[in-house]
């Protein structure tokens, strides 16, 4: 500190309940019935505890309220997805904290990155901060870890993908469905080589919907061929990169069936740099920001983020609200929207 400085200021401590029941002229107990929401409270003397915590700049410490109250419950859920910057995860997350919110509930998020470590990590720590349970949308493919949480009263819900070696309730997509629709309108397109790029064949939503893109191969009697398959992880660099490897073959596809949208987004800038987008046609699986502005706009099989949010958080709360009906898994129907990107016939644009 240089002569002349002012020293620095210590932080200053919080305002108390017993503070503001002093300034409101009430008893402690009353000022803690008004901020638990006692409805026999009179309302004149609510005000006046509310003017007087306003004024202090009073905020009430919900942990301990919640440790005080019989049910134990803190008015929050934890929520773990892959990437919250994702836009599939950001829809998600949100859907959820809408329906959190009109339940005064809080919603707090973290993002897995893939990483099964990573996913247990911040499952313990959000159980540890004794949320009323969690949302998660799985990393890896074990998730009894969480069987004595389970058994303590932690209720849980998983999104996108089933738990593993845990009985819990889920909300999923129809991706072999969506998958097998995506291949299918290349196929009507009058495409016969249709390449496949996904993430890790590890994660079970790819290995879903690499699984449908097979299937509908082989009903409409087409070889599945290792070599136009590329399992490239929710990275645009490599989609990139495994895109300009695909159109250098020999024989090269004529489609792309890419199965997650930041391959999607990928494949599309690999597309656009060489100049191919109005010649090799693409069917995306979940829908992204802008895909409908684009020229030509990117057809995707969308699913109902909104709708698999919703429904999960309905879940979770009908759970803490004491439903203990066998657990269930909901299946979310997709849809597929064409803009132009998977109407591409063969050799170039189709005029009609």
């Amino acid at each position: 500190m240089t002569q002349g400085e002012a020293p620095p200021r210590a932080p200053r401590s919080r305002p108390t309940m017993r503070e503001v029941a002093a300034l409101a002229g009430v008893a402690i107990k009353t000022v803690s019935r008004v901020f638990n929401g006692v409805p026999t409270v009179d309302p004149a003397i609510v005000t006046r505890v509310r003017e007087a915590a306003d004024q202090l700049g009073y905020r009430p410490n919900l942990t301990a309220s919640s440790l005080r109250r019989g049910d134990g419950r803190t008015a929050t859920i934890g929520m773990l997805v892959e990437d919250a910057a994702n836009p599939f995860s950001a829809a998600l997350t949100r859907t959820v904290e809408n329906v959190a919110r009109g339940r005064g509930v809080l919603v707090l998020v973290g993002s897995l990155d893939e990483d099964p470590a990573r996913e247990r990590e911040l499952a313990q720590a959000l159980v540890d901060r004794r949320v009323d349970g969690l949302v998660i949308v799985p990393a890896g493919r074990d998730q009894s870890y969480l069987i004595s949480e389970q058994r303590s009263g932690t209720r849980m819900v998983f999104v996108d993908r089933e738990a593993g070696l845990l009985d819990a309730d889920a909300v999923v997509s129809d991706n072999r469905r969506g998958a097998v629709t995506a291949v299918d309108h290349l196929l009507r397109s009058g495409h016969r080589r249709i390449a496949y790029l996904g993430d890790n064949a590890s994660i079970p939503t790819a290995a879903q919907r690499c699984d449908g893109y097979r299937h509908a191969l082989e009903v409409a009697h087409i070889p599945y061929d290792d070599a136009i398959v590329r399992h490239v992880g929710s990275s645009e660099r490599a989609a990139i990169a495994a895109t300009e490897q695909l159109l250098a073959l020999p024989d090269p596809p004529t489609a792309l069936f890419t199965s997650q949208n930041l391959v999607t987004i990928g494949v599309l800038r690999a597309l656009r740099a060489l100049g191919l987008q109005d010649t090799v046609a693409q069917v995306g699986f979940d829908d992204f920001p802008l895909a409908d502005i684009l020229n030509p706009g990117i057809s995707v099989i969308a699913q109902d983020v909104e709708q698999m949010g919703t429904t999960a958080a309905e879940m979770l709360f009908r759970r803490l609200d004491g439903d203990d009906s066998p657990s269930a898994t909901a299946t979310v129907p997709t849809r597929l929207i064409e803009r132009g990107s998977g109407e591409i016939a063969p050799g170039g644009p189709r005029h009609d």
